[in-house]
């Protein structure tokens, strides 16, 4: 795998867990067409939030020391703008396919690739980070908004003090959806793709506000755009 190193998390599940069933779809062979059919088609066609409003997320909230959870392609760390030439990153991913594809393609910033499961507790070394990114990644874990916001208290303490934390995700509820996209996500939530039918506004805010004092939500389409800020001690 491309990158500095990769260092096993705590408790990775088996592959039939549940908790890999979110990552499970992405082997090489669909991590080659997710920029097109999921970034460039299905975001602005089906969910209404196109993949550049994601984009300027991370401009806005990237720093120089990043740790990005659920990797993806790496499509938006390729393109954002971080505040100096030479971050440190580090990947976080249950699976494999994606870390090595996204250390690849972030080659030049030689990203270091850490493996496990967000639901668990996270070690990741002592690194503090001044942000942390989790695009995409809350609509793939199953379980319902309340029980996954366990993974902003595995997260916080991993934060720089003032640190940031975004992302994005996908709700299934109490939000605008077309017909394509509840046929979409319907499909997704019987494979295990998704599981966020349940997933609404009002539950992100919940786990949000139970875990940090500053956040913020914004709504485009289907895509809740979030960020939250911890607290300098006292």
């Amino acid at each position: 795998m491309t990158g500095k190193e990769e260092r096993p998390g705590p408790g990775v599940p088996p592959t039939d867990d549940e908790a890999f069933k979110g990552s499970a779809v992405y082997t090489p062979w669909t991590l080659a067409f997710y920029d097109l059919v999921v970034l460039g088609i299905s975001n602005s066609v089906v969910w209404k939030c196109p993949s550049r409003s994601i984009l300027n997320l991370y401009n806005e909230h990237v720093s120089d020391r990043h740790l990005d959870v659920g990797v993806g392609t790496g499509y938006f760390l390729d393109r954002c703008r971080f505040p100096s030439s030479s971050p440190t990153i580090a990947l976080f991913d249950l699976n494999r396919n994606s870390l090595a594809t996204t250390a690849r393609r972030l080659r030049r910033y030689a990203p270091i690739c850490h493996r496990g499961n967000v639901l668990q507790p996270i070690d990741v070394g002592k690194s503090a980070f001044g942000s942390i990114g989790l695009n995409y990644l809350l609509h793939c874990l199953p379980g319902t908004l309340q029980t996954k916001s366990v993974v902003f208290a595995h997260l916080k303490p991993l934060m720089q003090d003032h640190g940031v934390l975004f992302g994005s995700t996908i709700l299934g509820k109490d939000v605008p959806r077309s017909a394509l996209a509840r046929r979409l996500m319907n499909a997704y939530n019987a494979k295990g793709i998704f599981s966020n039918l349940a997933d609404c506004p009002g539950e992100l805010e919940a786990g949000l506000k139970e875990h940090f004092d500053d956040y913020k939500i914004r709504m485009i389409g289907c895509v809740a755009l979030f960020s939250a800020r911890k607290r300098g001690s006292v």
